[in-house]
């Protein structure tokens, strides 16, 4: 009876308030030993329910995709604790390969390495996924620094294309400026030979008026500066006689 009241006084401590009250009414330390065990482990078909589920969980389980090797180690370790817990046995080196085969695909190189080089019977899983850690550091290093080259490399790509779109811009403005300076001084040699013609038809103008108003005689009545046709003393003259042929003519009809 002394043992058994240490042995609850001892149970009893350890446990939080809830367990307490979900033990406090028994009366021997044996009883709240089966009272915890049923509560947390469940009955022996529990536990061979758990204990098939937790395999079959265990068989399948992959790296999945977008997961790290912390998060690998949480799972797998977990699952297999849950295992020896309820019964389940593993050595080292099956527990190893289970890690190493359930990896993915990008990992693969490492993996041949660790298998050719370590012992899997004396590794641990925790040195294990240290070194699968320690690989995936280095990998997350070098993808960072071909991020940055690739960025780099598309900068300077798209400066190259910059320069080269002005340069490009500029000779079409040097050939576009030519072009307008060839056809300003076409402009001007046109300007300037119809303002030549201007001046010569000017002066050949001036020459006949000149002509016509100073060396032209008129055959008709001798005076100058007209010609015979536009001499109005012959023209008054041919009005007279058309106005006496007229009237000639009424004399004769009227006789």
């Amino acid at each position: 009876m002394q043992y058994d009241c240490v042995a609850k006084n001892i149970i009893t401590s350890a446990l939080n308030l809830d367990e307490f009250f979900r033990v406090s009414q028994c009366s021997s330390a044996k009883e709240m030993l089966d009272i915890l065990e049923v509560t947390h482990e469940g009955t022996t078909d529990v536990k061979r329910a758990r204990k098939h589920a937790l395999i079959q969980e265990y068989e399948l389980f992959r790296m999945q995709q977008g997961e790290t090797i912390a998060d690998v180690q949480k799972r797998f370790t977990h699952i297999a604790n849950h295992l020896i817990g309820l019964g389940k046995q593993f050595d080292r080196e099956e527990l190893n390969i289970k890690i190493l085969k359930c990896l993915d695909r990008s990992l693969h190189p490492k993996v041949t390495a660790i298998s050719e080089t370590r012992d899997l019977t004396t590794l641990t899983t925790a040195t294990l996924f240290g070194k699968l850690r320690e690989h995936e550091l280095e990998m997350i290093r070098l993808k960072e620094m071909e991020t940055v080259e690739k960025k780099t490399k598309s900068l300077a790509l798209k400066t190259r294309t910059v320069v080269q779109e002005s340069t490009d811009e500029g000779s079409e403005d040097c050939s576009e400026s030519e072009d307008i300076n060839l056809l300003t001084r076409k402009f001007q040699k046109f300007i300037k030979m119809k303002n030549r013609l201007k001046n010569q038809q000017g002066k050949r103008g001036k020459n006949k008026s000149d002509y016509g108003s100073t060396k032209s005689v008129c055959f008709g009545c001798g005076k100058q500066g007209h010609m015979k046709v536009e001499c109005p003393s012959i023209t008054i003259k041919d009005k007279h006689q058309k106005r006496s042929a007229i009237n000639l003519e009424n004399l004769y009809v009227h006789i």
